[in-house]
């Protein structure tokens, strides 16, 4: 289904495109986990949406479909609401819990040093929106520093640290969960694109992850941006893995 939607948004795009519609590209955050310090269009409302599959190391298997708005104000701030529209969490005796996902809104701040290099600065206030097991179960306030930067030969990498102080954990484990992720973009030619990327957290008191992404970005029009690829946890291997598929629309004009 995200298929057929990806290829009439595709087309609609390139119809626009093709009527004299000169929109700006479209600037994905997905399918990684860092994000560039670099802003949506400014003016214009960018929808992302795609599938995650997940499955962990204890048997329990989470299916969502992220949900991401974007809108910059200016190339420097701007605002954007992620969720799942809908998730699902089947737990390893066969018990299921479906419904939507908690709901994050981020400020963010962009501080350009040259043409081809910026820092970032994001907060993020994440509300208990999901029914429980679906989500944290508290209000979570996130601040995360970012670094980015266009490097030679096609590459771009994107440095992301990031501090979330939980509101409900569990006894004696810590209220800041630590996350960490370096993500490195090369550009292939007009259309391709595949991106790599470690990433990690840590909490006093509970178990770390990491894990390892790769994935590959097509450029459909200058305002569809399709992506896939796979996640696999660098400590459990196979026993803990996520595959991903998804779509970056600079969708309307404000």
């Amino acid at each position: 289904m995200l298929a057929f939607a990806a290829i009439a948004i595709a087309a609609n795009a390139h119809a626009a495109e093709g009527s004299g519609d000169e929109a700006p590209q479209a600037t994905p955050y997905r399918p990684s986990v860092a994000t560039p310090a670099q802003l949506s269009a400014p003016g214009w409302l960018e929808v992302e949406a795609g599938g995650l599959p997940a499955r962990f190391v204890d048997g329990t298997k989470r299916d969502s479909l992220p949900v991401t708005l974007k809108l910059a104000f200016t190339p420097d701030w701007g605002v954007r609401v992620s969720t799942d529209a809908w998730a699902r969490l089947s737990e390893a005796d066969g018990t299921r819990t479906s419904g939507g996902g908690d709901t994050a809104v981020v400020v963010k701040r962009r501080f350009a040093v040259d043409d081809a290099s910026a820092f970032g600065l994001e907060g993020t206030v994440s509300f208990p929106t999901a029914k429980t097991g679906l989500g944290s179960g508290g209000t979570d306030v996130s601040l995360t520093g970012i670094y980015s930067v266009d490097l030679p030969a096609g590459l771009h990498a994107d440095f992301n640290l990031e501090a979330t102080r939980l509101q409900r954990v569990d006894a004696g484990t810590g209220h800041v969960q630590w996350l960490w992720a370096a993500s490195l973009a090369k550009t292939i030619d007009e259309r391709w694109g595949v991106t790599v990327e470690p990433s990690g957290t840590r909490r006093q008191g509970a178990d770390g992850t990491a894990q390892l992404l790769g994935a590959v970005t097509f450029n459909a029009s200058r305002r569809v941006v399709l992506d896939a690829g796979l996640a696999r946890s660098l400590r459990h291997g196979e026993r803990e893995r996520s595959a991903f598929a998804g779509i970056t629309w600079l969708a309307a004009r404000l």
